[in-house]
């Protein structure tokens, strides 16, 4: 299948770009950074662009089979001045809505549409359970996601659509694990902030099989949480990331310290939701990394 990718240069895209091409899939890298994306693929046609903006990339959208759209400015690296919300809204929201359009007025055009989304969509909570039917939360990341996931839903009419609420994805080289691990080999990790909050994640090889998965089979069809089958809270990872690691895991990185780093963004790793992902093992899809310690087993044993 031909593919229409956003946010390849990104920490998912590091892993999915080989993973499709991997399971025979043309891919059109868009990007605004070119030479990144030159460096995932040598075969890959790379576009330069701002998706944020019409322009002529979207002539390749409509020539495209599939679109898989994981665009956003990261969210939880800067403090969440009213510029940064406007970049994590813009960066999602237009880039979505652009393609979406495109979409619509193509002939034939793209037959499936996979867009990320967020486990932020729940809200936060120490004690709630949330599954795909669980009503949006308050706070402006589930609003954000209430409004990015809204943008897909005029191309529903045109072609399958699939929304990801991806969580918290784990893998060597970026993501919150990323930056955990080089201070655990230090000898100095230990939990972020209370540690009682939930971590509803993935390990990014399972989510990348999952969206290879979501474009080979037509039942894939409207929203489905992208975690791992057993969420546990930000404790229990430190503790297992110690064990693994075989490193202490005693120190943990206050509350007021990272509030005072990342401001409002602080949020997303000081508090979180209790995911589960039972719409996936209903359609069938089986997790390589089901537990956190296997996850964290073969991601150590990688970077090691």
């Amino acid at each position: 299948m031909r593919l229409f990718l956003t946010g390849c240069t990104g920490f998912i895209g590091h892993g999915l770009v080989p993973a499709l091409e991997a399971a025979g899939h043309g891919l059109i890298l868009a990007t605004r950074h070119p030479r990144q994306a030159r460096r995932l693929s040598a075969i890959a046609q790379v576009v330069e662009a701002d998706t944020r903006q019409p322009g002529p990339w979207q002539e390749h959208v409509a020539t495209a089979e599939g679109v898989i759209n994981l665009a956003g400015e990261p969210i939880a690296e800067k403090r969440w001045t009213a510029e940064q919300k406007t970049l994590l809204q813009q960066s999602r929201i237009a880039t979505t809505r652009n393609l979406v359009e495109t979409i619509a007025a193509a002939d034939p055009g793209p037959q499936v549409l996979i867009s990320g989304s967020a486990v932020g969509y729940y809200g936060t909570s120490e004690g709630g359970e949330f599954s795909e039917g669980s009503a949006c939360g308050t706070d402006f990341l589930a609003r954000l996601c209430q409004e990015w996931e809204a943008a897909t839903q005029p191309a529903q009419s045109r072609c399958r659509v699939v929304v990801l609420r991806i969580g918290i994805v784990l893998g060597s080289d970026g993501g919150a694990l990323g930056k955990m691990l080089p201070v655990f080999r230090l000898g100095v990790g230990g939990p972020v902030g209370s540690g009682r909050q939930w971590m509803s994640w993935i390990h990014r090889t399972d989510l990348c099989r999952l969206i290879v998965a979501a474009l080979a089979e037509p039942g894939f069809r409207g929203v489905y949480n992208a975690v791992a089958p057993n969420p546990v809270t930000m404790g229990e990872m430190a503790v297992s990331l110690g064990r693994v690691m075989e490193r202490p895991s005693l120190l943990p990185v206050p509350a007021p310290l990272l509030q005072a780093l990342l401001g409002d963004g602080a949020m997303v790793v000081l508090k979180g939701q209790k995911v589960g992902s039972t719409t996936l093992k209903d359609r069938g899809f089986n997790f390589a990394y089901p537990t956190l310690s296997e996850a964290l087993e073969e991601i150590v044993h990688v970077s090691s």
